[in-house]
């Protein structure tokens, strides 16, 4: 009995173990279609599966494939062993599913790998324009953009429907900061930026740049020393300062001596050498461009315009360190110890030249100053010319271009500007008066009165250029600049002079 009894009671056993082991292959394949796998923990957790955890995912199969890959390869890799013991035995319908979706996967490779290898971008460029500002037109791109400065071009490959649409696909920059003086900026070579359909055949890429490009034009006013600094360099800098270096510059209506004469700030904007724009017959592309520089105000940088914030001062110390000057601040000197604070004295030679420079240089030694006379040909030199202004306290001059090399002087140093008669106070200072705080310096004027003009030798005192200077204003610049700019000189009265230099003498330094 006790044996029947056993035996009895092992059969159901035997038969309940055998149904379950029968449903195994069933309940693998709901769990398989339901996208879970039973895991070694007791608790089943599909959404964690769901997120990244099964042991069946396309990143594994991925993972698994030894197969070397290149951008433009879709070939499938065959099926780890490990994965596959890692899998149940009944999961091939699974398996099929993922190969599925590898293949599909690998589909859209090829698909991007061709668009690649066709030299079309995958990502979608960029075109936006600013024509907003008085000063300038300029236009920024990224994604694929091609340049061929021979043609004057830019193409802007497939740009993203949020970029600027222009009217026929093209825009057309000059790369000028005076957009105002038509007539000027008509000497200024045009860049033709291509987009949208105007782009749809685009010139293959022969030369590849990692870094972005900025174009300006070393066109025209760039041998006057003052729109050099005020069209272009100070631009360039609030333009491409951002980079630290690592940008490539081109220059339309490329000046091979201007290039020399400011290779020193070139070197420190950009590491690489300056492009000729008009001469290049390779087609270059670049991750992103700028056409176009960033100008404010005559001899300014306006921080509130400026992309970056930056200052005058910012480029002030720019320039000393583009030119290694190590004297930052003037220090004044003291007077009981006989220091003599140092002044250049900028000579011009043509027009609103100082008639009696000889008894204007000695009237300021007099006073207490080490003059240093600076005629053109010290001026002409720019890197060694900036020593000598960084060396002094105070420089003076006539209303004129070479008062520019103000920018070198140190902190808390003086300038004077003499102002030529003429009704033109408003002009110099607009050029020459108004950016001088902003630069961390003092301006002091003396303006020139009718009797320290040469114009009374040439027009009689009864005349509209002594009665009513603002009338010949009036009909223009090429009058003014005829007679008040050009066609006279100045003859300082030496008694008021020694009285302007005396008070800046006193302002530099200490009993």
């Amino acid at each position: 009995m006790k044996a029947r009894r056993n035996e009895s009671s092992k059969k159901p056993r035997c038969g309940g173990a055998v149904a379950a082991w029968l449903l195994v292959p069933l309940l693998v394949l709901v769990l398989l279609k339901t996208d879970c796998l039973l895991q070694v923990t007791p608790r089943l957790d599909c959404e964690r599966v769901r997120q990244g955890q099964q042991l069946v995912d396309v990143a594994k199969l991925k993972d698994a494939d030894p197969t070397p890959k290149t951008p433009d390869s879709a070939t499938e890799a065959p099926r780890s062993h490990a994965l596959s013991d890692e899998i149940a035995g009944h999961s091939i319908d699974a398996i099929k599913d993922l190969k599925h979706e590898k293949d599909s996967l690998a589909m859209k490779a090829a698909i991007d790998g061709s668009l690649r290898s066709s030299d079309v971008a995958a990502p979608r460029s960029k075109l936006s324009c600013n024509f907003s500002s008085k000063r300038m037109n300029t236009c920024a791109m990224e994604g694929d953009v091609r340049m061929h400065g021979k043609s004057g071009s830019f193409y802007v490959v497939a740009v993203s429907d949020d970029s600027y649409r222009p009217e026929n696909g093209t825009v057309v920059i000059r790369p000028y900061p005076r957009k105002w003086e038509k007539w000027s900026m008509l000497t200024v070579r045009e860049v033709t930026i291509h987009s949208g359909a105007a782009a749809a055949a685009p010139p293959r890429c022969t030369v590849r740049h990692d870094v972005p490009v900025v174009v300006f034009s070393t066109g025209a006013y760039s041998r006057n020393f003052f729109h050099s600094m005020t069209d272009i360099v100070i631009p360039l800098f609030n333009t491409a300062r951002e980079y630290d270096g690592q940008v490539q510059l081109v220059a339309t209506d490329y000046k091979h001596k201007w290039i020399t004469q400011f290779r020193h700030i070139l070197a420190a904007l950009s590491v690489y050498p300056v492009i000729d724009f008009d001469a290049d017959e390779t087609v270059r592309c670049f991750p992103s461009a700028r056409v176009g520089v960033e100008g404010h105000a005559e001899l300014r940088i306006i921080p509130a315009l400026s992309r970056k914030g930056y200052t005058m001062t910012d480029f002030r110390d720019f320039l000393r360190s583009a030119y290694s000057l190590k004297r930052a601040w003037t220090t004044p000197a003291n007077r009981s110890s006989g220091q003599r604070p140092r002044l250049v004295m900028v000579l011009r030679r043509k027009s609103r030249s100082l008639t009696n420079e000889a008894e204007a240089i000695a009237t300021a030694t007099e006073v207490g100053f080490e003059v240093v006379a600076a005629g053109p040909e010290m001026v002409a030199n720019m890197a060694e010319f900036a020593e000598v202004v960084s060396s002094c306290d105070v420089m003076v001059g006539v209303h004129g271009a070479g008062l520019t090399n103000m920018v070198f002087l140190p902190n808390n140093g003086t300038v004077m500007q003499i102002i030529p008669w003429g009704g033109l106070r408003w002009n110099c200072f607009t050029e020459l008066g108004l950016p001088v705080p902003e630069m961390g310096i003092r301006y002091v004027e003396y303006e020139a009165t009718a009797e320290e003009t040469t114009l009374k030798d040439v027009y009689p005192r009864d005349h509209v250029v002594f009665t009513d200077p603002l009338a010949i204003h009036k009909k223009g610049f090429d009058p003014v600049y005829e007679i008040f700019l050009e066609g006279q000189n100045v003859t300082l009265d030496i008694d008021r002079f020694r009285g302007a230099m005396q008070q800046i003498y006193q302002s530099v330094t200490i009993a």
